[in-house]
């Protein structure tokens, strides 16, 4: 019996502590105001998305580790386990579901485009920027589709948004696209020397949602079960007011 007995509480034990786990480490951008960014006044991550993980945490029984991330390295980080979500203004393309597995959709919008303040020019079509120089963030949907267009002079690729804005103000480049709900809060915050342009259409509207692994199926079903149990119940209708994006 005693012989029989050890390897059996071994078993118990790793089958115990596999099943116990109740915290994951999120990767998280500090630069994605207002679906993620970090607050200078606590030094940590918050936003929409976070609001939203933390939620799914709590219904599903988990505790989200969230760890500022830039945008380029999000897929890398997750794919070596240096992190074990995704919690961010991802689209879920078919190119990134290829390499990870996305949940169900969090939110939508398109891209949106901003001119210097001062640029009083109409541009309802992406048709309308012929011949002119645009920037983009690096690693978003929109890169490729704006390349392909052959509409422009130069698509020149980001780092961040405020980058872009910053060439823009200063006549370096002759318009940016962002996500939509990124640029427009971050202009109501006081930035007045470029504006959003009210009457662009979007043309690459996605949808944004929560990764994580292939080979984290279990992971996946609780995200699920708990953006399913938020949407029942008005709790991310209430994270998306409190953020203005509604």
């Amino acid at each position: 019996m005693k012989r029989s007995l050890a390897p059996m509480i071994v078993v118990t034990l790793l089958a115990g502590g596999a099943a116990a786990q109740t915290s994951y480490t999120v990767g998280s951008t500090p630069s994605g105001v207002p679906f993620t960014f970090l607050d200078v006044a606590t030094n940590k991550i918050d936003g929409v998305m976070v609001d939203v993980i933390e939620a799914v945490g709590e219904a599903e029984g988990f505790t989200p580790e969230v760890e500022a991330t830039q945008w380029s390295a999000l897929i890398p980080s997750l794919t070596s386990n240096k992190i074990d979500i995704i919690a961010a203004a991802m689209y879920a393309t078919e190119e990134r579901a290829k390499v990870v597995a996305f949940s169900d959709t969090v939110y939508s919008y398109g891209e949106g485009l901003f001119v210097a303040a001062s640029d009083g020019g109409t541009y309802k079509t992406l048709e309308d920027l012929k011949g002119k120089t645009v920037g983009v963030q690096v690693g978003t949907a929109y890169v490729a589709p704006l390349k392909a267009t052959g509409y422009f002079a130069e698509v020149k690729v980001y780092d961040t948004i405020a980058d872009i804005m910053r060439d823009v103000s200063v006549g370096r480049i002759d318009a940016g696209f962002g996500d939509r709900p990124i640029v427009a809060y971050q202009l109501s915050k006081g930035a007045s020397d470029v504006r959003l342009v009210p009457e662009y259409v979007s043309t690459i509207v996605g949808n944004v949602a929560i990764a994580v692994r292939k080979d984290d199926p279990e992971l996946l079903a609780k995200i699920n079960s708990g953006l399913a149990k938020m949407k029942a119940s008005g709790k991310l209708d209430e994270i998306v007011k409190k953020w203005g994006i509604e």
